[in-house]
């Protein structure tokens, strides 16, 4: 933000334009020592973060430079890579359903942990065919790109990451069906390193068992049917989403809606889901992903 701009926010505020004019009222003169001195707390509380907020910030989006080199240099050498998809999920779940959850639990993770960042979340994914349309493609609104691509954006990422001095590179994905993509990169590039102690990528399977198994048990412990909690847009997916942000769940037209079928996208019964089955499966993600991440952290 340059000079200009952060002169003319000093200039609207309301509190330093007060003072400002009460001083010019008092003397013929501004005193410019004072407006200096507003200028100056002006600059500072109007810009983007302050020493202090640089300490505790988790997104690498909002830092600068020198600030990631700092936090890296203080200790935070672990990065979390949250990695999402945009894909259809029925017609009561939005598309960046896994971006949302993927980012937010990454936020969660990372703070609970210290130390750590997050890197932005990769929102590109292969989710089948594209020419014919398969799975997920044949709904509107779907991306897809090739597994040599997504692989190679995951390969790059954790490259870079090690470049600039991160020890443990963690990819979380929120998706299950690029898993073994996950899986493969990270073998590959820890095989490569092996005789590089500096830096070691994880596709924590933690992250993903921990709805896919342990969230589905607690559920079923609950009296909740397999046909009700599904494998996709059903139950336990939708509830999980509307814990992290229920804006993204038409829950008001869902509640009112016949049974949806595999025919809309939807496999399970999403129609029971709420905030508070949800927020079941975001402390178990937490807990499932924080134990692992330390026991890796401490093996390196």
């Amino acid at each position: 933000m340059n000079f200009l701009t952060q002169y003319r926010r000093f200039r609207i505020n309301p509190l330093i334009a007060r003072n400002f004019k009460s001083t010019t009222k008092r003397n013929a003169k501004p005193d410019f020592v004072g407006t200096c001195a507003l200028l100056v707390a002006a600059l500072y509380f109007s810009s983007p973060l302050t020493c202090q907020a640089a300490v505790n910030e988790v997104e690498l989006d909002n830092l600068t430079w020198t600030e990631a080199q700092h936090r890296i240099t203080s200790g935070s050498t672990t990065i979390l890579v949250p990695i999402g998809g945009t894909e259809q999920s029925g017609p009561y779940v939005a598309l960046g359903k896994h971006n949302v959850r993927a980012f937010l639990l990454a936020q969660k993770i990372a703070q609970t942990l210290g130390n750590t960042l997050v890197a932005p979340v990769i929102s590109y994914v292969p989710e089948g065919s594209i020419h014919p349309p398969v799975a997920h493609m044949r709904f509107t609104g779907t991306i897809s790109i090739p597994d040599s691509a997504f692989e190679s954006m995951l390969e790059g990422t954790a490259r870079s990451f090690k470049q600039h001095g991160f020890k443990d590179v963690i990819f979380l994905g929120d998706h299950g069906g690029y898993q073994k993509n996950m899986q493969k990169v990270a073998a590959r590039l820890n095989r490569e390193w092996a005789n590089d102690p500096t830096c070691r990528v994880s596709a924590l399977p933690e992250y993903y068992q921990a709805v896919s198994v342990s969230y589905v048990n607690t559920l079923r412990s609950r009296g909740f049917s397999m046909a009700e909690i599904g494998t996709h847009a059903g139950l336990a997916d939708t509830a999980l989403t509307m814990a992290l942000d229920r804006s993204l769940v038409r829950a008001d037209v869902m509640a009112h809606a016949a049974k949806p079928s595999e025919s809309e996208g939807v496999y399970g019964d999403p129609r029971k889901a709420t905030e508070e089955l949800g927020q079941i499966a975001v402390k178990q993600i937490i807990d499932a992903s924080v134990t692992a991440i330390k026991h890796v952290t401490a093996a390196r």
